[in-house]
């Protein structure tokens, strides 16, 4: 608490009128810390949506990147698909300024568990020598698109 000016009484009010300051002074310290911690970005590779987008396609808060899901919606077999997802990963950490061997988490989701070796032979050192830890699961119902594989992963900037 501030000290009491020379002029202030030493009262309930002047006591008051001193907290009130010092309440005030913390919260606009608190509100301008807030401002210039962390931010939410959007990383987009064209202009902004004129409507809301349903989703983004990367996101970073603070230096955390979010990419979402990628599939390949295209003919082909499991290592077509896998092999074009990982490459589209890889433009949108580029786009956002990471890179593949900084992903920290990779979640893969198969249309089909019988896909897992054929997909691990092309998933195999894409993301460095120390690749990401990783989730994959055959989804029930399939893959929206009908992609063999979908990939989503977080990442450092």
């Amino acid at each position: 608490m501030p000290p009491l000016q020379s002029d202030e009484p030493r009262s309930r009010r002047g006591l008051l009128k001193a907290g009130a300051v010092a309440a005030g002074a913390a919260a606009t310290a608190a509100v301008a810390t807030a401002q210039t911690g962390p931010q939410k970005k959007v990383h987009r590779k064209g202009p902004k949506p004129k409507s809301v987008p349903l989703f983004n396609g990367a996101v970073s808060y603070g230096n955390l990147l979010f990419i979402a899901g990628k599939g390949a919606h295209f003919e082909g077999d499991i290592k077509a698909h896998t092999d074009h997802v990982l490459k589209e990963i890889e433009k949108e950490l580029v786009n956002a300024g990471s890179s593949m061997d900084k992903v920290l988490k990779c979640n893969v989701y198969l249309n089909d568990l019988k896909d897992y070796t054929a997909m691990n032979e092309v998933f195999k050192g894409r993301f460095g020598e120390e690749p990401p830890v990783r989730t994959t699961i055959a989804a029930a119902g399939g893959i929206p698109g009908n992609s063999l594989v979908e990939i989503d992963v977080i990442a450092y900037i």
